[in-house]
């Protein structure tokens, strides 16, 4: 027996064919073929809609409540007779698919550009915007606040107000790390708008901090990506940075 390690190519997904022996399997089992034969990532924090078929989100639905109840009974859980737990599974797989992790199985939502007709080359900054993910690493939540700048340039793109709160919700309904949450965020920012600087500043609270572990209910996180002009002209970053709540409510 060969102890060479198997690649992406060699997984089981792709032994399966033909279209009956994909109808035979899990909805997971179905997506998870698409994504191995594309030989597309499909981590915590990537987005999948584009290989999820019409009706199999009822379906994926369906099967990780089966298996939630296979937890809660692990867990020693009596969910026959606890009123409280009867239909916990249930709600859990719907909160995952449809909301808290919605930024994985749901496209891109529309968002409108419009032409900087009037050639706008000053600072904008939108924020705070409140985003909620959770972290991949414990499934607990992170809840925090976004603040965007931008330096718009002729041929930049403009987006309405509350476009920027669709995108950064897209974004972060995933299973995140809030450093990469916040790259992924300028990097569609920076696609959709081009503008000549862009600054991103994300402050959160981590629940792994406040459920588990040391338990501590005043640290949070705060980091940065700075882009273009912010990153060249310390001036700009300055401005931009000066003029964020300088604490935490404010």
């Amino acid at each position: 027996m060969s102890d060479k390690p198997r690649s992406r190519i060699d997984a089981p997904a792709r032994i399966f064919r033909t279209e009956e022996e994909l109808a035979a399997l899990s909805a997971s089992e179905r997506i998870r073929y698409r994504l191995v034969t594309a030989d597309q990532r499909f981590h915590a924090n990537d987005n999948i809609a584009d290989f999820i078929q019409e009706g199999e989100m009822e379906e994926l639905k369906a099967e990780v409540q089966a298996k939630l109840n296979e937890v809660l009974r692990a867990l020693v859980i009596d969910t026959e007779s606890d009123h409280n737990t009867q239909e916990t599974a249930k709600r859990v797989a719907k909160m995952y698919l449809e909301e808290v992790f919605h930024g994985r199985y749901r496209r891109m939502p529309s968002v409108t550009e419009f032409p900087n007709a009037e050639r706008l080359n000053e600072l904008i900054i939108v924020g705070p915007i409140t985003v909620r993910s959770a972290c991949s690493h414990h499934l607990c939540p992170i809840v925090g606040r976004v603040w965007i700048g931008l330096m718009p340039n002729e041929h930049s793109n403009l987006i309405g107000l509350s476009k920027y709160a669709r995108i950064c919700d897209w974004i972060m309904s995933r299973p995140q790390i809030q450093e990469e949450a916040v790259t992924m965020l300028a990097n569609e920012l920076q696609d959709r708008v081009k503008p000549d600087g862009l600054a991103i500043v994300m402050e959160a609270d981590h629940f792994c901090m406040h459920w588990r572990g040391v338990k501590d209910n005043e640290s949070a996180m705060v980091n940065s990506v700075m882009r273009g002009a912010f990153l060249k002209d310390p001036n700009l970053r300055r401005e931009f940075l000066s003029l964020l709540p300088k604490h935490r409510g404010n």
